[in-house]
């Protein structure tokens, strides 16, 4: 499902050092919610995205119940319920 892109306007930051790490403070009007975000880098560009939970059940719902019936896999394998022990 694809994510749209919405693109808001630009602002020039500033980089400093924090210890060994570079950062760069977030303008309010750009913060993210939560306190973890997904850093990627994409050729010379740095994306920053909220880390959004619950994703995985949403899409699941979406998908709605699976009608195929599964192979049995399993039809040769022992009993888990009662091993032969001799």
């Amino acid at each position: 499902m694809p994510v749209p892109i919405v693109m808001h306007e630009e602002r020039h930051v500033r980089l400093f050092r924090n210890g060994r790490n570079q950062a760069v403070r977030i303008p309010r009007e750009f913060e993210l919610e939560g306190d973890e975000a997904i850093l990627r880098k994409d050729g010379d560009r740095l994306v920053l995205e909220p880390v959004r939970k619950g994703m995985l059940l949403q899409v699941l719902r979406a998908l709605g119940p699976v009608e195929q019936d599964f192979p049995d896999i399993d039809a040769d394998a022992q009993s888990l319920d009662e091993p032969d022990l001799s």
